[in-house]
């Protein structure tokens, strides 16, 4: 959730930690942090309320010349947000400071053992209390930082990605990470440590993903990694895929709107290079692995959540459709703590466009204790999912850095399409010729998705007749209700009406009730299957005077006689409306929430990716 980013080098630390959290923003923004170690050992620690702009306002006259030094952007979990509780923290002699990413699951009880023994602290945090034990270990067995990192890294329950400096040593810098992301990346005579590679790649190309219970030591310029027990390990780096140009706006007034439009080429990017139109067939590594076991598979259950849990549902559709396999699609949150009945049989499809979701990750452990398949379908190279999963699919949606995910669940819906495709022609359940039509089809999705962005302007009219409501309403049947759940979930996110998605049959079975002349009711009313059905839904709701949004085909007439408000896009194949419908919905929400004042790109108590429970 946090955001946390360390310099250590020849450069100016300062303006490369603010850069930094600026661009990790986008995973906590209730409060911001600096700790600087300047060259005389003078250790200077800026802390404030709000955004990063707010700390750098802070920190405007004050002396902030250091090559070491780290920074923090804080998602609250144990105290309020405010100056007090936000990172850097201390250690009671003030000789380390701390930043942290997770929860310390058993702060309670080693923070009670501490004060008895006379530990006092300034926060509510239980990040402080990691910072004291550190001290304690330190002093109370005369060891090295290093083994007292380790030593206490053994007596805490949770998870975490922390970084620590020391007061007395300028040149030294330490990092542990447990079930949240941590990132190194190595330069000339300079490290870097991130969160995630975004503040890392304009200095950088070559970066190590910390594994779950590794420490990584930057002493003198030198890096070494370790596990919490003391083994030495070969550090394996890569190379950064992202550039510069993905994480900059680009001209765009926000994030969400540059990665709405950003759809025509993402979307393409996740099906370039694996489908075959002449030969009529699907190239994925990961299906083609597991050929024998999928030509046999009895059921295969979809994990996600948020987004990802309605891409998911999506799928099901879609591996059910073509496939002819049964789905279950599962809250990975539930799930987890759930005991599902599971078996080598199974087949689990995580989805994550961070790929280092908690809930997720700890669903996908669950499933591969019972000895389940497990496949990863994610957004961020070198991520946790991909790391421990069987197989995978990456989306190659680029960075998403808006809160709001919008073409990671696009390009999840698109790796889900093949990924059901490739299996039904490995168990024989689609013709060549069926499998060629749908991936011409396909071809021609980006261009019918440019093609929907020129509504921008009409659907921001629509946006402010209605983005005064307090409630509004999705409805869709069959491939249109996941896309009524993704839209009602967007409005939700970025506007904050309260909106809910149904799918339209179980309008009469209680949200009905809701209906009057201020609820907007945006109906997927496109010409597929239940297009009658769904039309006599509409009727039912201008019955009761409701303001019906419909999102309609290209040419149909007889829609504009029964919505006040008609959003046409062009015709496609029924397993690809979620593609194409998705846009519209996104657009909406997003000039709704401007028109609102909302901050669409870091919206209130969200953070891009929940790596804490």
């Amino acid at each position: 959730m946090c955001g946390i980013v360390a310099y250590i080098g020849h450069r100016e630390a300062y303006p490369i930690i603010i850069k930094g959290l600026k661009r990790l923003e986008y995973r906590g923004y209730d409060s911001a942090g600096v700790a600087l170690l300047t060259p005389e050992k003078s250790l200077n620690i800026y802390k404030k309320t709000g955004k990063v702009s707010d700390l750098e306002a802070e920190t405007s006259d004050k002396d902030v010349h250091a090559f070491t030094g780290m920074g923090h952007t804080r998602w609250a979990t144990h105290g309020e947000p405010n100056d007090r509780n936000a990172h850097p923290h201390l250690s009671q002699n003030k000789e380390f400071a701390i930043i942290h990413n997770g929860i310390i699951e058993n702060y309670a009880s080693l923070k009670k053992a501490l004060q008895e023994r006379g530990h006092e602290f300034k926060s509510d945090t239980d990040t402080e209390v990691l910072v004291h034990l550190i001290e304690e270990v330190h002093q109370k067995n005369k060891v090295t930082l290093e083994e007292a990192v380790r030593m206490s890294l053994t007596q805490v329950i949770g998870a975490y990605a922390i970084v620590i400096l020391s007061k007395s040593d300028p040149n030294y810098l330490i990092g542990a990470r447990k079930g949240s992301p941590m990132v190194v990346g190595i330069g000339e005579g300079e490290h870097f440590i991130a969160s995630d590679a975004t503040p890392i790649v304009e200095y950088t190309k070559n970066v190590v993903y910390l594994n779950d219970g590794e420490i990584v030591i930057i002493d003198n310029n030198k890096l070494t990694i370790k596990t919490i027990d003391n083994t030495i390990k070969t550090p394996y780096i890569q190379e950064l895929e992202i550039n510069l140009e993905s994480i900059e706006r680009g001209g765009f007034e926000h994030f969400m709107l540059k990665e709405i439009y950003e759809q025509p080429r993402s979307i393409l990017d996740s099906f370039r290079g694996r489908t075959h139109i002449n030969e009529g067939n699907i190239a994925m590594a990961g299906i083609d692995l597991f050929e024998d076991k999928l030509k046999n598979c009895k059921r295969i259950i979809i994990v996600g959540c948020g987004t990802s849990w309605h891409a998911g549902l999506v799928g099901e559709y879609l591996f059910e459709d073509f496939a002819r396999i049964p789905v279950e699609v599962e809250y990975a949150s539930e799930f987890r703590y759930r005991n599902p009945v599971l078996d080598e049989s199974d087949f689990v499809i995580a989805i994550s466009q961070s790929g280092e979701t908690a809930d997720t990750l700890a669903a996908l452990e669950l499933a591969k204790s019972k000895g389940a398949t497990i496949f990863g379908v994610c957004n961020v190279v070198g991520s946790s999912i991909p790391r421990i999963t069987d197989a995978g699919a990456y989306t190659h949606a680029g960075p998403e850095i808006g809160v709001a995910s919008t073409k990671a669940f696009t390009a999840q819906v698109t790796a889900l399409l093949l990924m059901a495709l490739s299996v039904a022609q490995k168990r024989g359940a689609i013709s060549t010729q069926r499998m060629r039509e749908l991936l011409i089809e396909l071809e021609t999705i980006p261009s019918k998705i440019e093609e929907t962005l020129k509504l921008d302007d009409s659907i921001k009219k629509i946006a402010e007749e209605i983005k005064e409501s307090r409630n509004a309403l999705y409805l869709g049947r069959g491939y249109g209700f996941p896309i009524a759940l993704e839209g009602a979930l967007k409005l939700k996110e970025i506007s904050y009406i309260h909106a809910e998605g149904y799918p339209a049959a179980e309008m009469k079975h209680g949200p009905i009730a809701l209906i009057d002349e201020e609820m907007p009711v945006v109906v997927i009313a496109t010409q597929h299957s239940y297009y009658e059905k769904v039309i006599s839904n509409i009727q039912e709701v201008k019955a009761r005077k409701g303001k019906v949004i419909a999102i309609a085909t290209q040419g149909d007439e007889h829609i504009a006689q029964n919505a006040d408000y008609v959003i046409y896009i062009p015709q496609c194949e029924e397993a690809m409306l979620p593609l194409v419908a998705s846009i519209p919905l996104q657009l909406l929400s997003y000039h709704i929430a401007v028109m609102r004042g909302c901050n669409v790109d870091q919206p209130r108590n969200l953070a891009k990716s929940v790596t804490v429970e």
